[in-house]
Parts: structure tokens; C-alpha cells; sequence
């Protein structure tokens, strides 16, 4: 990467492989801080951040002297200031063909290429005399043309955001499977809709967070950080400061809710780890809500368009899709903003024995926040242009929409099957989720229901969406790309002379109740009450290596660890209490913490006792033995690259064409995640990823005016669900374990969250269908709902 900041072809991995130079910070800061010899004084410093006003422009001058002079500031530093320190970035995967991005830095040297992009980092004693700091420093700009629209991103008079990448394209796929041609040159209906999807955000109830404090000494780094991955993050903060991997740790304690957010590479949390490490100091960064909603990870910014071929009887016989997505001015690192065109390219049309299908993504950059990866990656996009599809095909044949569903999708006897865009299903239960669905929610008592109260001028509307949900992904998604992201899980058990249980394991507690989740598993297959099992996550220096908290793989994968932890801290419980007792092992078991008779279930030794003799008189046991009471195990999906779960959803709701509000009325979902471990927990994730589907259904848009500038960053702006409008939301089951691994369990994080926005889509154009008008812009918003009525001028 030359200073001017020209480009590069990054190897596979992304990562750039020079050695980081080792500067003086004394020298780096002198004349650009205020470097005084009370530094040598370890009070923590807070951060804050000078941002870029345009959507895009050339930074021609930064004057800091104000800055610098305002008490209790320790340290004004610019983009070249860091990059001297920190390497670029480049996010990039090798098994995406043709992807390109340009290097980022943690803040913009040269341009900034999105509204609120940082420039200047001010680490001062608080986070108001940093803030304060802020408003002296004067920037001079050059306002460059933003590219706003992503659909008129690769025309010819659209400026390139980044030149020497030659267009605006960051990655393009094209699918196709049998002969799609044909059958929409034969069929008797076809359907077609552009479906437009509102690019939004996941607003943690806890903001993105870090303090890092760098020990000069031992060149240590030590990074307390509210991150999904802490192993990632220390891989990277390793590589790009050019720090030994051992002497840097990442504690992730319980996170406040992360959705996907906090899997990234952001420009702050990098400038807070630079400070750290130019001052020798701590700093701490918050981000405040406005500057979430700036710099937090956007997603879903889609514009598809659509067309599905059906036979006179109902039978799906091709889908043809055209998929245009905006991912901002990068390709967020490490894990690429491919990822979510890519799924839902390849989602589509899921759940349905389709046979022939062509799909066509463009990956295309735009000077607005990056996206990348949140909560059910591409799934919403896929569920609602199908389902969207289906929907209309069924009015079209006058078939009733549960109806249409039940003759199309993958049955029993056809599993295993193959999508045509390659994906493999083990074995789902569509048919079962439908059956149970239509008897849970009364379906035709609703369905009469619905007819009496439109004769009384009240519009109420009922939608399904059948969903698949991509869960316990292998070394296939990211490692086989170069990306050093962990698809095993680790788990180290031991037996503690109290006789409780330490488990420690890699993946990590963003309030989905991993903790919880693990000390079951651990506690029911070792053979202990639940209550003496400990669980540790979220820390690089006391956890095993692995993959933590993204992809629903909590409980597949790190579950599947920790029963192969248990298995095997339990053969050598029993193999010591046999010596022991001089008895077999195969006659003993282990059983609520207790040592009993395996036939009789006589009581022998509890494991306090076991402990006691293992760690303070092994004296008395044969000279030849050596208790071992701690096991270290790992698991890696083998087999196939996913699991697959699926189900089926509802929306209930009632509709005013007087002023366009949408009241929700009541949700069902029926999910399938294999083995059940814990029925609330999943009940609640299902609940709760259905609450984010309905914010994107009805509620949450960033909105952008014709500069690149978001206008709605705030949450007196930016619509969220609330309690009092959120449904009775019911939840049931169908189990259908996976074969592939003895818990036999999938994951479940986001199957709320892919149907939801589906399911109200179609309720919404249920309640329109007396009108002869539909929508297929999410969110519905009531002045879309009354422009599509004719109450309002369309725009």
C-alpha cells in the first residue's frame, strides 16, 4: 500500500503480509498531540471521533493546533498518523471470484467515502473534554458526487468511488439450473414484481464498546471488547498491529445483544487500539447512538426482480431473479459484504421441489455506511421474493395460498434433496410445519371470519412464508476463502476438588443463553445437577480456541463440544472411582453428582470425595496411576457444510385504508431446529428474531437524501417495534434431529427473523386484495399503503 493510497490485490485472506513498522510514539505524537511525561501515569483515556459530514470527499487540509491545546487532551491523531502503526485492510474472500474492494484504514487518509466515517481520533481524561476537542479541529473538504443509487451505480456516467478498482462493481454471480427458459416459454402463468427491501440496522440495547489497554513492556495487548468473536478480533489485532498472537487477549464478557453487528473489523474500535498502543495507556470507546447508526454495520439494501413460472395445476416450475444489492464504499472485513447477496441469491426459492431456476446478483458499492452480515443473513431477502411469488401465483389460480404451499414443497420420501442453486437438505419437515400451522391458528375459522368483517368495511389480512434457515456452517463458509474464521468449537472440562465442574468454551454470551445451553449439555451428559456445572466463555487467555457466536452454530457446534467434553471427563470419573472402589468402571455410574451401583444405583462416593482423593491423596491410589480430571476436546461439523432448519410462519393483521396503519393482530411460527434443548430459550430466540422481521415488515428503513445523507439517525427518527405494537407471537415445534451428530441438534437464532417480513408482506396484500392493489417495498409504511391506494400522490 503506497501512502498515496493506490489500491492493491490483496492475497486470499484479505491480509497484507509486510511487517508493521515500530515507531516512537513520542516521535509519532510530538507536534500532533500533547505528549507530556505524565503519560507515564496508566489513567485510562476516553475517545472520541471527528467524522465526515459528506457522503463523500477529499480531505485537502486538517488543522489540529485548537485541538491539541485544550486541557486534557492527550493525543490528536489523523488517518496517516495510524496507518503508520496499522496496516490496511481488504475485505476480500478467495472462493468469491472476481470481489475487489480497496484498503481501508481505521480512519479515512485522503477521502472519506461515507457520511460519518472517521477522520480524526481524540483520546483525552473524558469523553467530553474529547468530544469538546472535536469541534476545534478544522477540516478543509472537497465535496466529490456521491453514488447514492444503487441501481444507477454501474452506469457509464456514474463517478467511481474508487478508481483504480475501474467500476462500481464489488462482486456479480450467476446461477442456473435446468432450463428455465423453456418453462416460462410453456407455462401457463407467470408472476413477476420488483420487491425492494429497506436497508436498516440492528440497534443493540448495548452500543459497540471497547477499552484496549497496551502494555509498552512486553509489547502486550489487552482488549476488553463487546465482540461476538474474540478470537477473530485477536487474530486481527495482531496481524495488522504486528503484535506476537499470544500477547494479545480479547475478553468478551456478556454482550448486550449483537445481531451479527459485532462479527466486523470497524475503523473506531481499530483507532482505539492504535491509541492505546502509541500512549501506552487504556482507552476506552462507546459509541453513542448517533454514531451507531453512522458507522454500525447497515444490511438488506436489496432491489430484486422477480419472476416464477406455475403449471395451470399449482405446480412451481421455474423461478428468474435478478438481485441488485448496496453494500456501501467497502466490503466490510473480514467476512466480506458478499455474503448476504450470496445467500439470498442461492436461498431462493428454497423450500419448493422447483426444478428449474436463474439468478443473477451485482454487488455494488455506494458512498452510504457499509453493510454486511445480520441477523439471518440474505434469508429475508430470499423468503420474501419467493414467498412474495407464491402468493401472487395463488390468486392468480384462485388456489388458496396455504394451499399452493402444500403442493409444492419438498416432501418426506424426496429427502435427501439437492436445491437447484446447489444447496444440500438432509431431511426438513415442510409438510409437517404446514399441517401443524393450519391447526394451530384455527386457519379456517379466520379465513371465515376474514369474509364477515370486510362486509362490514374492516380489511383483515392473513400471510404465510415458508423459510429455510442456514445454521452450524462448516469450514466451507469462510476458512476455505483464506478468512481466519474458526468454524470449530473447543471446550476444556474439569473436575474441581469441590466436586464441581469448570467448563470453558469458545462460544460466547450475547444474551441467547449460551451459558445456560452449555451447562445443560455438560450437566446431562456428564451425569451432574446443573447447578455445580460453571461455564466460562469470551476470553482468548482462558477459553479454547474457537469459532464463539455467529450463524445459529452456539448450540450445533459448541454443544457438540462440550458433549464430547463431558463423554469423555465422565470415562475418567468413573475409571478413577473404579480403582478406587477396586470395581469395573462399566458397573458404576455416574448420576447427580453421585458415584453409584450402575444396577442397583446405590450410592458410593460423591464427586467432592472423588476430588479429594484425586488432588490430595493420590498417595493411596496405585503407583502406576495418574488421575487425570481435566479433558480437552474440539468439534468441527463433518459431513455436510450446513444444517438446515425450516418452518413455516403466519402474520395476522387488520388494516385501515383510511389512514394506512397496519395493526398486527396475532404471529405463528411452527420451526423445526432438530433437538430441542431448552424449550424457552428457544422460544424466546424465535420470538425475538420474529419482533426484528416485523421491524423490517413495517417499521425500520435508513434513509438517505439525494447527497448520501442519512436522515433519520436517531431513535426519534428511526422506527422500532415497540412492545405495545407486537403481537401475541405463538410458537410450536416439529424435531426432526440432524443424523450428522449425537445431539442431533440445529440451530435456531434466526428462523424468527427469516420468515417474519414474508409472512406480513403477504398479510399486507391480503387485506389490499379488495382493493386490486399490492406492495412490494418493505417497510409498509402507512404512506405507502395510502399512495398504493390512491389517497395520496405517488411521489
Amino acid at each position: 500500500m503506497s501512502a498515496e493510497g493506490k489500491a492493491i490485490r490483496p492475497a486470499a485472506t484479505g491480509y497484507i503480509g509486510q511487517p508493521v513498522p515500530r515507531p516512537n510514539a513520542r516521535r509519532l505524537l510530538e507536534g500532533r498531540g500533547r505528549y507530556t511525561d505524565d503519560m507515564v501515569l496508566n489513567r485510562m483515556l476516553h475517545v472520541a471521533f471527528v467524522r465526515s459530514p459528506y457522503a463523500h470527499a477529499r480531505i485537502l487540509a486538517i488543522d489540529t493546533e485548537a485541538a491539541r491545546a485544550v486541557p486534557g487532551v492527550a493525543a490528536v491523531v489523523t488517518g496517516r498518523d495510524i496507518a503508520e502503526i496499522c496496516q490496511p485492510w481488504v475485505g476480500v474472500l478467495g472462493h468469491f471470484p472476481g470481489l475487489k474492494s480497496a484498503p481501508q484504514y481505521p480512519l479515512a487518509v485522503e477521502r472519506s467515502c461515507w457520511q460519518g466515517e472517521p477522520v480524526v481520533a481524540i483520546a483525552a481524561e473524558t469523553r467530553a473534554i474529547a468530544e469538546d476537542a472535536c469541534e476545534k479541529v478544522l477540516v478543509e473538504w472537497e465535496e466529490l458526487p456521491a453514488v447514492v443509487d444503487m441501481q444507477t451505480a454501474l452506469a457509464p456516467e456514474t463517478p467511481v468511488i474508487h478508481e483504480e478498482l475501474g467500476d462500481n462493481l464489488a462482486f456479480g454471480l450467476e446461477l442456473k439450473a435446468g432450463s428455465p427458459e423453456d418453462a416460462f416459454a410453456k407455462t401457463a402463468v407467470v408472476v413477476e414484481e420488483t420487491f425492494s427491501f429497506g436497508r436498516h440496522t440492528g440497534v443493540t440495547l448495548e452500543p459497540r464498546s471497547l477499552i484496549a489497554d497496551f502494555e509498552p513492556g512486553e509489547r502486550r495487548l489487552t482488549v476488553h471488547h463487546a465482540t461476538q468473536t474474540p478470537y477473530q478480533m485477536q487474530d486481527v489485532y495482531a496481524r495488522h498491529f504486528g503484535l506476537d498472537e499470544e500477547k494479545v487477549r480479547v475478553v468478551a464478557p456478556d454482550v448486550g445483544g449483537s445481531f451479527g453487528l459485532k462479527l466486523h473489523v470497524y475503523g473506531e474500535e481499530m483507532a482505539t487500539c492504535a491509541l492505546s498502543i502509541l500512549l501506552g495507556r487504556p482507552v476506552k470507546f462507546v459509541a453513542d447512538r448517533l454514531e451507531s447508526f453512522l458507522t454500525d454495520i447497515h444490511a438488506r439494501d436489496h432491489q430484486v426482480r422477480a419472476r416464477m413460472a406455475v403449471s395451470a395445476e399449482g405446480e412451481i416450475l421455474a423461478m428468474d431473479v435478478e438481485d441488485v444489492t448496496g453494500i456501501g464504499p467497502y466490503s466490510v472485513y473480514p467476512r466480506t459484504s458478499a455474503v448476504e447477496g450470496n445467500q439470498a441469491i442461492r436461498l431462493m426459492g428454497g423450500p419448493y421441489r422447483m426444478p428449474n431456476y436463474h439468478g443473477v446478483l451485482k454487488v455494488v458499492f455506494q458512498n452510504k455506511t457499509p453493510t454486511c452480515q445480520y441477523r439471518a443473513v440474505g434469508h429475508p431477502i430470499a423468503c420474501g421474493v419467493t414467498e412474495g411469488l407464491v402468493d401472487m401465483a395463488a390468486r392468480r389460480l384462485n388456489l388458496d395460498p396455504l394451499e399452493i404451499r402444500r403442493r409444492n414443497v419438498v416432501t418426506a420420501e424426496m429427502y435427501p434433496h439437492t436445491s437447484p442453486t446447489g444447496y444440500f437438505f438432509e431431511r426438513l419437515s415442510h409438510e409437517e410445519c404446514i399441517a401443524k400451522i393450519e391447526a394451530m391458528m384455527n386457519y379456517s375459522s379466520l379465513r371465515e371470519e376474514q369474509a364477515r368483517l370486510r362486509e362490514q368495511g374492516i380489511y383483515r389480512g392473513i400471510g404465510f412464508a415458508t423459510f429455510i434457515e442456514i445454521t452450524n456452517p462448516g469450514p466451507a463458509f469462510y476458512g476455505v476463502g483464506g478468512a481466519r474464521v474458526s468454524s470449530q468449537d473447543g471446550c476444556v472440562m474439569k473436575l474441581e476438588p469441590s466436586g464441581r465442574v469448570r467448563c470453558s468454551v469458545s462460544v460466547t454470551e450475547q444474551g441467547q443463553g449460551t451459558e445456560t445451553v452449555m451447562a445443560q449439555i455438560a450437566a446431562t451428559h456428564l451425569g451432574v445437577k446443573l447447578d455445580s456445572v460453571t461455564v466460562l466463555t469470551g476470553d482468548t487467555q482462558a477459553t479454547p480456541y474457537g469459532g464463539a457466536t455467529w450463524a445459529s452454530r452456539g448450540a450445533g457446534i459448541g454443544g457438540m463440544t462440550v458433549l464430547r467434553a463431558a463423554q469423555a471427563l465422565r470415562g475418567k470419573l468413573l475409571e478413577l472411582a473404579g480403582i478406587i472402589l477396586q470395581r469395573g468402571p462399566e458397573t458404576l455410574d455416574l448420576r447427580e453428582g453421585v458415584i453409584v451401583e450402575a444396577d442397583t444405583g446405590m450410592a458410593r462416593m460423591d464427586l467432592a470425595e472423588l476430588g479429594r482423593i484425586a488432588y490430595f491423596r493420590p498417595d493411596t491410589l496405585p503407583p502406576d496411576f495418574h488421575p487425570d480430571l481435566t479433558v480437552a476436546r474440539h468439534y468441527v461439523p463433518q459431513g455436510l457444510p450446513f444444517a438446515f432448519t425450516n418452518g413455516i410462519q403466519a402474520s395476522h393483521l387488520e388494516l385501515d385504508p383510511e389512514t394506512g396503519l397496519v395493526r398486527l393482530l396475532d404471529h405463528w411460527v411452527v420451526e423445526d431446529c432438530g433437538t430441542i434443548l431448552n424449550p424457552l430459550l428457544v422460544d424466546e430466540q424465535v420470538r425475538g428474531g420474529v419482533v426484528q422481521g416485523l421491524g423490517a415488515a413495517l417499521f425500520e428503513e435508513c434513509l438517505y437524501n439525494e447527497a448520501g445523507q442519512m436522515i433519520n439517525g436517531s431513535l426519534a427518527d428511526y422506527l422500532l417495534p415497540m412492545a405495545s405494537e407486537m403481537p401475541d407471537i405463538h410458537v410450536d415445534h416439529v424435531s426432526t434431529p440432524t443424523q450428522f451428530t449425537p445431539l442431533g441438534a440445529k440451530g435456531v437464532g434466526e428462523a424468527g427473523t427469516a420468515g417474519a417480513a414474508a409472512a406480513v408482506m403477504n398479510a399486507v396484500n391480503d387485506a389490499l386484495a379488495p382493493f386490486q392493489v399490492s406492495l412490494a417495498q418493505m417497510p409498509f409504511t402507512p404512506e405507502r399503503i395510502l399512495r398504493a391506494l390512491g389517497k395520496i400522490p405517488s411521489s
